[in-house]
């Protein structure tokens, strides 16, 4: 069987075979197979039935592969931009808030060797954690070397 006629359901089991997709991942993704109106749905709640589509999986999977080397923010994006629920992705991503310095502290020792030596080295250490979606404070307490602390704010 060649690959252009493998079912719908077929095409969604091989992708989930690599990695937990959401249900509107899915849908993202095989809408251009669809031969039929409401073919995709059938074979999505078929498989979602089944147990195969799991948006607790997702969200849990997306948690474990990203958040030791991204913030709360870029965890966040990508958790929104699979269509997960964004009751479920509020509360995942506030469970990630308490360690957001520590994960950014680890992120940046593996990076960087030491704490900037001028101006220029502060900023592109700064922009190296920002980008990886670590808040602005967080962010600059590491870059600084402040120590982690409990007892402040």
């Amino acid at each position: 069987m060649a690959f252009d006629q493998i079912s719908l359901k077929g095409r969604a089991l091989r992708l989930l075979a690599g990695r937990e997709h959401s249900r509107a991942e899915l849908q993202r993704k095989l809408s251009a197979h669809e031969t039929e109106p409401g073919e995709l749905a059938q074979a999505l709640d078929e498989l979602e039935a089944k147990g195969f589509i799991n948006e607790q999986r997702v969200l849990e999977s997306v948690l474990h592969r990203r958040s030791a080397r991204l913030g709360a923010s870029r965890v966040r994006q990508e958790l929104q931009a699979k269509g997960l629920d964004p009751q479920a992705v509020a509360e995942a991503v506030a469970g990630l808030q308490g360690s957001e310095e520590a994960r950014a502290r680890e992120v940046w020792r593996k990076r960087f060797a030491a704490p900037p030596a001028d101006a220029a080295e502060r900023a592109k250490q700064m922009r190296f954690l920002l980008t990886r979606g670590f808040g602005a404070e967080v962010v600059r307490r590491v870059v600084r070397g402040v120590p982690l602390d409990d007892s402040e704010g």
